[in-house]
């Protein structure tokens, strides 16, 4: 068995009177030893003997926020954290801060600035960081500040305040903020660079410099003039307070950044809404003019972002560690996608042995202490996770006494915790504002780590029983106490004065982090994304189950943002964002700075690739939406491990199931009898997940039913449709394909269809083409038709040439008389199946182009940043997501349109493989 974890990472908040946002109470509890909650209840005083948050050395401390934010809830774990926890005694600013592109560190003298913009690979490559490094100390003449303090914070905004009793200052930075905002009294602007500055433009209050090869302009107000010294360069503020910086793309941006220089952030708040299997988010800065009128501003989207954004985008980039950002000349930008499919189990299939699993259901539900002596808040999370799943698949083969034998442990265990005054309860701090669970572990107590990661196992359970038991969930019975963890992990409200906002959730880099206090030089981390999703996962369950749809709303918003990050950031599912020196296809844990090959407590390679998996639940099925990623992580796990998993080979099994379940499926049936699960897995989930998968197919992401709990399902030519009926009648499920599905109340249902309309001629239908989705058939035809014959067409070799954006001896593909109308904030999309062999260093690129009236001009022409297909034999899947690289012209609605796919090698000395005639190689274009 692997050795138990022992990773410093995270921590979190809670209370109790007034319902908000239907989370509970609203107001801090009053002093009292035992706060009641409905039927269940938690502590307002630590247990004899445990500890709350404390800096490194064991001295306890509380937040270190200015008069101002006082009586807020602070926001810990955060990428700012650390300037209010105070983890390090000998040190009162802050550890460095990564907002992006921009990194910041508090000190004495005020705020260092940098921009990192060249990778180091460190830890003998496991680790690569774009650390912080000064470029440009901020702040007043003579500032020397015994603390640095957070005076104000929004959704992404921090505002750290230093006082020296002569001199103040403020300053707000953020995530996307090219920009630094500050105001000072007392002294003249100061700013230190850390070496000469080279000045390229002096307009007096204006100036541009460069600093180690990152250019700057500083901006102070009108009428005032900036004066260089050396390496000082100072200004007179004169009767105003403020000035700022800002880290500009290039030199001949300045008078763009000049227009909004005096257009402050004041903050900053995220939107999300759900509709009909498609989750929408709006990022919206507040700004004021201290000169002028202008009010707009200028925002930094990561790749997450604009990966799902139809808003205009200026050229301008910056470096980061999450790749490439691009820049937005606006106060807000809006995505949109595809809702992440979440189930409470995988529907009944025909390929599950029920024998088999009868057996394997009993060995869990008989077993003499199903919680494995566990008693701490994350070890008994996990043995609930463990039974909680397997609850309704006891349920779909009839085994109704296992299942409510599994209920039974689940309820008893929650009503353990959710009562004050046991051995084991949950306890309120309200000098930080959080519910921690004693017995704690992994620092959730001293340092406020992973109470996300903790508790997403209580609520998933307790979702699982609120499906069978909606008694038992009421707010009046336990529910209230399972809002409460919410409320501490990941409330809603801005104005809840018990909690803060998403205390774990950072909506802004589309992921959540760990650590409580932030105090690390590589910023914050996060190991287990999936531990955060498996929260996400159970708030789209409970507010399933219990007809909460705010929240039901929220777990979809955060799962579906934060499995974009994780495809990104942890597995870099379009190679576009670990640098090319960093030589591993995922990272076991995101940083601030970077990323790395690693977990807490293990250089194992099985856990390093399995730790951003478990648990594996129907909150995981968004794994499947990147099967390339799945396929290079398992690859390189076998490789860095000397062969196939053995201590975690149930979790990275069903891990190959998200993109080859036959092949998972064959390690189980060679490998099943001698192993021993993973502690939150079981032989009896493992099994009834490989075989169904193995039956129904890889999940589909490219298709969406209208509720968040209904997925998709492709093996061959065949989708299977499934859907979880919470409500007390029978509903018709909409996919997005057109599908329909009619669900009993409370049941799951399933049904088989081939995405599209039926069409058993093979052969380009003559009359114009209906519906939106193309399948790829050789000889060159794009067709709505289904039910193709699976083949492959040959993709030239490259010759050894560069042909990128240039189309060199390419396939087409081509439909014509299409007739659509083009559908509002929609894009292009496509997948396609790409197999090159073992051939080292090959790259396939796609051009998609538009002639709207089939004149033969193409109108709107799309060319797409090329796929570098790996060395292993195997379907890899190329799509959109790679990125335009250029697009010239502009859509408009078809008639009697023609639209072409071209693919072609852009790299490489090989040919390969493209592969036609099924539902895994499709063009979709933006019409309805």
């Amino acid at each position: 068995m692997p050795a138990p974890r022992t990773r410093p990472a995270t921590v979190l908040v809670l209370a109790t009177t007034l319902a908000v946002f239907g989370l509970g109470p609203a107001a801090a509890p009053a002093a009292a030893a035992t706060v009641p909650v409905g039927s269940g209840s938690y502590s307002d005083t630590r247990p004899a003997g445990a500890s709350g948050p404390t800096t490194n050395t064991g001295t306890p401390v509380i937040p270190k926020v200015t008069a101002a934010a006082k009586n807020r809830p602070v926001p810990t774990n955060d990428w700012w954290s650390s300037l209010a926890f105070q983890r390090y005694g000998d040190n009162p600013h802050s550890t460095p801060m990564y907002g992006h592109p921009l990194t910041y560190q508090a000190t004495a003298g005020g705020l260092e600035v940098g921009y990192p913009t060249t990778p180091a690979v460190v830890g003998d490559g496991r680790q690569y960081e774009y650390a912080h490094k000064r470029d440009l100390p901020l702040g007043l003449t003579g500032l020397d500040s015994p603390d640095t303090k957070a005076d104000d914070w929004s959704d992404w905004t921090v505002t750290p305040y230093w006082s020296d009793g002569s001199r103040t200052l403020r300053t707000t930075i953020g995530h996307g903020l090219p920009f630094v905002y500050a105001k000072g009294s007392g002294g003249d602007a100061r700013i230190t660079t850390a070496t000469a500055p080279a000045v390229f433009a002096d307009q007096g209050n204006v100036l541009g410099i460069t600093v180690a090869g990152h250019h700057y302009a500083l901006f102070a107000p009108t009428g005032s003039d900036w004066t260089v010294s050396g390496s000082t360069i100072s200004a007179g503020l004169g009767a105003k307070d403020y000035f700022s910086l800002a880290v500009l793309p290039s030199t001949d941006a300045l008078a763009t950044y000049k227009k909004y220089a005096y257009s402050f952030v004041t903050g900053s708040t995220a939107e999300w809404s759900y509709t009909g299997g498609t989750v929408k988010a709006t990022y919206t800065l507040t700004t004021e003019a201290k000169e002028g009128t202008e009010r707009g501003t200028l925002q930094a989207l990561y790749r997450h972002q604009w990966l799902h954004t139809t808003d205009a985008l200026t050229p301008y980039t910056y470096v980061s560690p999450r790749g490439t950002m691009k820049v937005r000349e606006s106060a807000a930008f809006t995505t949109s996608q595809k809702a992440s499919a979440v189930l409470p189990a995988l529907p009944e299939a025909d390929g599950v042995d029920t024998a088999r699993l009868r057996g394997h259901l009993n060995e869990v539900a008989n077993a003499a202490d199903p919680f494995s002596g566990y008693t701490d808040t994350y070890w008994t999370g996990k043995a609930l996770g463990r039974l909680a799943q397997l609850v309704p698949v006891a349920d779909q083969i009839g085994e109704t006494a296992t299942r409510d034998k599994l209920l039974g442990l689940i309820k008893g265990r929650l009503q353990e915790w959710f009562t004050a005054g046991g051995a084991s309860e949950f306890s309120y701090d309200k000098d930080w504002r959080t519910l921690t669970g004693y017995p704690a572990s992994y620092g959730s107590d001293t340092e406020l780590n992973d109470h996300h990661f903790h508790y997403s196992y209580y609520v998933y359970a307790a979702a699982i029983v609120a499906q069978y038991d909606q008694s038992w969930a009421a707010d009046s019975a336990w529910g209230g106490m399972v809002k409460t963890l919410v409320r501490d992990t990941a409330n809603p409200s801005r104005t809840d004065t018990a909690f803060p906002f998403l205390r774990g959730f950072d909506v802004y880099a589309g992921h959540s982090w760990a650590s409580g206090h932030q105090g690390f030089a590589a910023g914050n981390n996060q190991e287990s994304s999936s531990e955060s999703t498996n929260l996400s996962a159970a708030l789209v369950l409970w507010g399933s189950a219990t007809g909460d749809t705010s929240l039901r709303d929220l777990g979809t918003y955060l799962l579906t943002t934060e499995s974009e990050a994780i495809a990104q950031y942890w597995f870099d599912a379009d190679e576009q964002v670990f640098p090319s020196s960093f030589g591993h296809d995922t990272a076991g844990m995101v940083w601030g700075s970077g990323a790395a090959y690693a977990t807490w407590w293990t250089a194992n390679p099985e856990e390093i690739h399995g730790i951003n998996v478990l648990p594996v639940t129907g909150g995981s099925l968004h794994l499947g939406g990147k099967k390339a990623a799945v396929r290079r992580n398992i690859a390189e796990m076998e490789r860095e491990n000397g062969g196939p998993a053995v201590e975690w080979r149930d979790i990275l099994w069903e891990f190959q199931s998200f993109a080859d379940p036959a092949a998972a499926k064959a390690k189980w049936d060679a490998g099943h009898a001698g192993y021993t699960p993973e502690q939150g897995e079981s032989k009896a989930h493992t099994y009834h997940w490989l075989a169904t998968l193995d039956t129904l197919g890889a999940p589909d992401a490219t298709v969406t039913g209208d509720i968040p709990s209904s997925a998709v399902f492709t093996k061959g030519a065949v989708r299977t449709y499934a859907a979880h009926n919470y409500g007390a009648t029978a509903r018709t499920v909409t996919f997005s394909d057109g599908r329909t599905l009619s669900v009993p109340a409370r049941s799951t249902a399933t049904g088989t269809g081939s995405g599209g309309d039926p069409d058993p001629d093979p052969d380009p239908d003559p009359e114009p083409p209906s519906g939106n989705t193309f399948q790829l058939r050789s000889g060159g035809v794009l067709t709505t038709a289904t039910g193709g014959t699976a083949g492959s067409d040959t993709v030239a070799s490259a010759g050894g040439a560069n042909h990128d954006g240039t189309p060199y001896q390419p396939l087409v593909y081509e439909v014509r008389n299409v007739n659509g109308t083009l559908t509002p904030g929609a894009a292009t999309a496509f997948r396609l199946q790409l197999d090159a062999g073992t051939s080292v260093g090959l790259g396939q690129q796609a051009r998609i182009s538009f002639d709207l009236t089939g004149d033969g001009t193409f109108d709107r022409i799309e060319t797409y940043h090329y796929f570098a297909t790996d060395p292993v034999a195997g379907w890899e899947e190329y799509a959109q997501s790679r990125g335009l690289k250029s697009a010239t012209g502009t859509l408009g609605d078809l008639t009697g349109g023609t639209v072409r796919l071209e693919v072609w090698s852009a790299i490489g000395n090989g040919t390969s493989r493209l592969q036609t005639g099924t539902d895994r190689s499709v063009l979709v274009i933006p019409y309805g």
